[in-house]
């Protein structure tokens, strides 16, 4: 059953490079129930991503697409398909994520009472294995200066007597958030290009008094990193790109010139050692 997009959920999907896992994303989404608009936003895909897009959008009259003529990055693509609905529920879904047909108005029925809230779902991978980025804690700069091989580890251990697991941050494969919430946060931050705005957007939601939490008996398939493999290099530099300008963002302040600039050594440093690896 769908809905008018004066009151039902406004799907965002991001593209680029995405046609081995995006049929089945957007075959699945047509499918979902309680979407009333669906937004899909390529950046310059180069494979069959945007002929596959543009056959859904023919066969469903819910499906709109931006093409851009670049890669400005999943924060600003993610923003320009928001800003092209008007339904008052926004989901932010990753094109290598498989929702079942209640998914989105599972999360719609915890959301509602909570009022602003930002909700993620129990993420697996394809063998039914958790995936720890479902559940983040917010990066802690201090224990990365003592380790920086284990900066990037914010993963929390699944909860599940809570149906919802207050946490920190959830992960930008799935993010469902009151559209009223979303632009009165300023939106994603359009500075990110890959990685860290989900965590940023977090921050933020958390620190505006918003419910954070992940519904644990949501469960959802997240085949990761379909269109990151071709350019791990490229994916790694804006990993640690992103979490630079998140710790300038929310943590530099707080510290001494002397710790800002080992913690962004610190970060670049692991840089180096995740290429030298690849």
């Amino acid at each position: 059953m769908n809905s008018s997009p004066d009151r039902g959920i406004a799907v965002v999907v991001v593209s680029h490079q995405s046609a081995s896992t995006l049929e089945e994303c957007l075959t699945r989404l047509r499918c979902a129930i309680g979407i009333a608009e669906i937004r899909v936003v390529d950046n310059d895909s180069r494979d069959a991503t945007m002929a596959i897009i543009q056959r859904h959008a023919t066969d469903d009259a819910r499906i709109r697409f931006i093409g851009n003529p670049d890669n400005p990055g999943f924060a600003v693509a993610c923003n320009q398909g928001a800003k092209d609905c008007r339904a008052p529920w926004l989901a932010f879904v990753n094109p290598d994520l498989m929702v079942q047909p209640d998914t989105l108005s599972c999360l719609l029925q915890l959301a509602e009472p909570l009022g602003d809230c930002l909700l993620g779902a129990d993420l697996v991978d394809e063998a039914g294995v958790r995936d720890p980025a479902a559940r983040r804690r917010h990066p802690d700069f201090a224990a990365m200066l003592a380790a920086p091989s284990k900066a990037a580890g914010l993963g929390i251990a699944a909860d599940d007597s809570h149906e919802l697991q207050r946490v920190e941050a959830i992960s930008g494969a799935l993010m469902f958030i009151p559209r009223a919430l979303f632009d009165r946060l300023g939106r994603f931050d359009g500075g990110y290009r890959l990685h860290a705005e989900d965590l940023d957007l977090c921050r933020r939601a958390g620190a505006a008094g918003a419910t954070v939490a992940v519904a644990s008996r949501v469960r959802v398939v997240h085949v990761r990193g379909v269109s990151s493999r071709a350019r791990p290099l490229f994916v790694e530099w804006h990993k640690h790109r992103g979490l630079a300008r998140y710790f300038r963002r929310f943590e530099a302040a707080n510290r001494s010139w002397p710790v800002r600039w080992m913690v962004l050594a610190a970060i670049w440093l692991r840089f180096g050692a995740v290429a030298l690896r690849r």
